[in-house]
């Protein structure tokens, strides 16, 4: 069995009830969860619900993070604006487990309108679950941010 885990959760008005369902069942698998809204349908603007998550990640006040909007897209641009932020935009358990293993990824993506619930359901678990390889993984991931006379 994993460790229990602190998750942060984030959604706009298009992936409120997928986050909804996701927070439930991690929950249920042990962790805890802090839930950064939004909490109903009502229009808002996802990168709000992006920053607050990326926020407690690059912190270190969670864990990992998930968010969910209508198609992923924007709240993944949102959260790799942060430098200790690695968001993978996922859309099936392979993706989250590789993302976890080869790119260290914190926060993962996720489309309401384009992955079912069942399926998200998996990636989750496949994410919470899959721990980074390192090794050769580490050469790569220090070059995602690196010093301005290091750039090609």
């Amino acid at each position: 069995m994993t460790r229990s885990l602190i998750i942060a959760l984030g959604a706009d008005h298009g992936g409120v009830s997928l986050k909804n369902r996701l927070a439930k069942a991690i929950i249920e698998a042990g962790h805890e969860v802090r839930d950064f809204g939004t909490h109903d349908q009502a229009s808002v603007d996802y990168p709000d619900y992006a920053h607050a998550v990326c926020g407690v990640v690059a912190g270190a006040e969670a864990d990992l993070g998930i968010l969910v909007c209508g198609t992923g897209i924007g709240m993944s641009i949102a959260a790799n604006r942060h430098p200790k932020i690695r968001c993978a935009l996922v859309h099936d358990v392979t993706t989250a487990r590789l993302t976890r293993q080869h790119n260290d990824a914190n926060i993962i993506a996720l489309g309401a309108r384009i992955v079912g619930e069942e399926v998200a359901l998996d990636i989750v678990r496949a994410f919470l679950t899959t721990e980074f390889e390192g090794g050769r993984h580490e050469r790569r991931l220090a070059k995602l941010n690196p010093a301005p006379s290091e750039t090609v």
